[in-house]
């Protein structure tokens, strides 16, 4: 990858491919069991839904499984809604929840995550509820500096991530100047502008 003028605009494809789950039918989820299944009502939140260890292991090993520091993204329902898989026990929900299985040597996955929270993402609607489909997201254009560009960007995102997530505690006034401030910065910072 040249980085002529400090960054590129790449599509998401360029990075690598959408992975998702292998499919589980509702017969094979409990209300409780050994391994949360997400779906997209409960992607981020607590699970309602839990499938055997059993076939955890025996999808995990067969089929497309995020990795730990992997983004995981819904495709349906809160389009875009962008999640870092923690490395735990957890299946999720085909087509719904799918990920990058991403290049690292070109796009850092904490960058991409902070690329997710402001891709116009195209969703295609018409059925019961929108859809961001695999084509979608593998032509959405992200514009991506060099990896130590990346690391600068993502020390300060994550600072100002914490901090308003610190503050939660007390001090609205506070919290919401520090959002308005985090929001500057992140658009600032994740806006390239083309050199004439």
């Amino acid at each position: 990858m040249q980085y002529v003028f400090g960054y590129v605009q790449i599509q998401l494809s360029d990075v690598g491919r959408v992975s998702m789950c292998k499919r589980i039918m509702k017969a094979e989820t409990s209300s409780s069991g050994d391994v949360p299944f997400y779906k997209i009502g409960t992607f981020g939140k607590e699970a309602d839904a839990f499938i055997s260890r059993e076939k955890f292991e025996e999808y995990r090993n067969a089929y497309s499984y995020p990795k730990k520091g992997d983004i995981l993204i819904s495709a349906a329902g809160t389009i875009g809604r962008a999640v870092v898989y923690n490395g735990e026990d957890a299946y999720y929900q085909d087509s719904n929840i799918v990920w990058i299985d991403n290049n690292e040597s070109i796009v850092l996955n904490r960058y991409l995550f902070y690329c997710y929270q402001l891709q116009p993402w195209v969703v295609s609607t018409g059925g019961t509820i929108a859809r961001l489909y695999n084509d979608n997201i593998s032509k959405a254009k992200i514009i991506v500096p060099n990896i130590e560009h990346q690391k600068q960007i993502i020390a300060i995102l994550d600072r100002f991530d914490i901090l308003c997530n610190d503050l939660s505690n007390g001090l609205p006034a506070e919290i919401e100047a520090r959002k308005k401030q985090y929001e500057y910065y992140r658009d600032k910072l994740l806006n390239f502008k083309e050199v004439k």
